[in-house]
């Protein structure tokens, strides 16, 4: 049964990691969405590349609904994502991981909802507690297995891009608690949390954000730290799998509830 997904971001798309792969495209009324699905350990897994296997998608033009109902209509009910983020905290150093807990939104131009009005009526979705405390925990105790930095807890600063920030912005974000910045946790982890399916973010720092880091940035800088983070990070994906509870007891599901939305 296929109840687990993985989207990956950059430099973490390798379809061999899973036996028995298989390319399939799923319809869905906000679009189509190409996923892999493998196994591992006799496990069914789905894997989407976020920014397409070439990485030719920009953050700002993903197709976050139709990735998130695709995976909702194939029964998965846990996704694991990675994100490249840079670090606004000099104790998060570039090649840590960190599993975001909360987030601030500065993304302008996303369709971040399912409840648009219309037939699926409007829902005010509960984003207390956004990224679920139980995949956290199967990641982080992962992590330790395999020795590797991770600190459970941070606040993902989502904006916008395809631009870098500007150190103005880097530094208003430090004052609002931000920890990490990025580009692509949101509208995701808002779409999950809607369907009841539980999300966690894990985060691999690729460099010192804007104003805190001593040179530019560039592109190419957050490639070259991806691929060198490339087998830690899908190490820690794998044994991450492996702690993953089949029953759920966490608050994700239970938004089900209010939505009305078929389990």
């Amino acid at each position: 049964m296929l109840e687990l997904a993985i989207i990956g971001g950059t430099g973490v798309y390798d379809p061999r990691i899973l036996d028995d792969i298989r390319e399939i495209t799923q319809d869905t009324a906000y679009g189509k969405v190409t996923l892999t699905i493998g196994q591992y350990h006799g496990q069914e897994v789905a894997f989407i590349p976020r920014h397409g296997s070439q990485h030719s998608v920009p953050p700002h033009l993903i197709n976050y609904r139709a990735n998130i109902m695709g995976l909702k209509m194939l029964g998965v009910k846990c996704i694991l994502a990675t994100a490249a983020v840079g670090s606004l905290n000099l104790d998060l150093k570039p090649g840590m991981f960190v599993l975001a807990d909360q987030f601030l939104d500065f993304t302008k131009n996303r369709i971040n909802t399912f409840f648009d009005g219309g037939e699926q009526g409007v829902f005010h979705c509960d984003m207390t507690v956004p990224y679920c405390s139980e995949l956290r925990e199967a990641v982080a105790q992962a992590a330790q297995e395999c020795g590797f930095a991770l600190q459970n807890g941070g606040t993902y600063v989502c904006t916008e891009g395809p631009r870098f920030e500007t150190a103005a912005e880097i530094d208003m974000f430090k004052q609002l608690g931000g920890d990490l910045v990025g580009m692509t946790s949101v509208p995701e982890v808002c779409l999950a949390r809607e369907l009841g399916i539980c999300y966690a973010n894990i985060s691999i720092i690729t460099n010192y954000a804007a104003g805190i880091s001593p040179t530019i940035l560039t592109h190419s800088e957050v490639l070259q730290r991806m691929k060198e983070s490339t087998s830690k990070v899908r190490k820690l994906m794998l044994e991450s799998i492996k702690n993953i509870k089949p029953e759920r007891n966490c608050d994700c599901v239970k938004i089900m509830d209010q939505t009305g939305v078929k389990q």
